[in-house]
């Protein structure tokens, strides 16, 4: 949860036997972003039985296109000008292939002989400055407009999912992270924290150094090792 909120807006869901996990983080600052968060993770948990990769992430869009018309209708039931949103990260693997979608500015990186990447590419106002060379990205972490995200579900009527392929080696190791923990924790010690050889070690590691930190945002991830 953070030291700093007073409830956890964050969801995680993980279906290791369908080769399925994704992290939600309800929109900060928002009314109901629990409910948003957590409404965004059971659709995926509840996705029907497919074996095509491509099928999956298929089903997982149409879930999250869903659940992105039915937080629209719940905020405007209320008779009130809210958004319940919440940002989504998703993974899926099968075999020697893999898939990232994701809405938003939580993450997935992919750690492979001692090199990581950022698979996902942040859907927020200062990366849309970074990448229009308006700004500088160590620039970016500190600017007053971090917190913008400009993609989200619920947010709009149309939900743009951004989808990448690529494929999962054995030996891989793949990091699914609320930007509570990539806004607190830089890459480079991200990259020398997934080195460590037990996964829950690892875990436990990043959630302390986001503690140790001021935890000003809630934190959730998920590990994912590719055997």
């Amino acid at each position: 949860m953070g030291l700093k909120r007073r409830i956890n807006e964050d969801a995680l869901m993980v279906r290791t036997e369908r080769g399925l996990w994704a992290v939600a983080d309800g929109m900060g600052g928002h009314e109901a972003g629990d409910v948003a968060s957590s409404k965004t993770a059971q659709a995926l948990q509840q996705l029907p039985i497919v074996y095509d990769i491509d099928e999956l992430v298929d089903a997982a869009a149409a879930a999250l296109f869903k659940i992105n018309h039915e937080l629209i209708v719940l905020a405007r039931g209320e008779g009130l000008p809210r958004t319940i949103g919440s940002t989504v990260v998703g993974l899926a693997i099968a075999g020697p292939e893999c898939r990232c979608f994701w809405a938003g500015d939580s993450r997935a990186y992919r750690l492979r002989a001692g090199k990581l990447v950022q698979l996902s590419r942040d859907h927020s106002l200062v990366q849309e400055l970074v990448s229009a060379g308006m700004l500088r990205p160590d620039e970016a972490l500190d600017h007053p407009q971090s917190n913008v995200v400009t993609r989200a579900v619920g947010v709009t009527e149309e939900l743009r999912l951004e989808i990448v392929s690529g494929d999962a080696q054995d030996g891989d190791l793949f990091l699914l992270a609320s930007d509570g923990l990539t806004r607190v924790v830089p890459d480079d010690e991200i990259a020398d924290e997934l080195s460590g050889s037990s996964l829950d070690a690892v875990a436990d590691r990043l959630i302390e150094l986001v503690l140790h930190r001021g935890a000003p945002d809630n934190v959730s991830l998920i590990l994912i090792r590719k055997d």
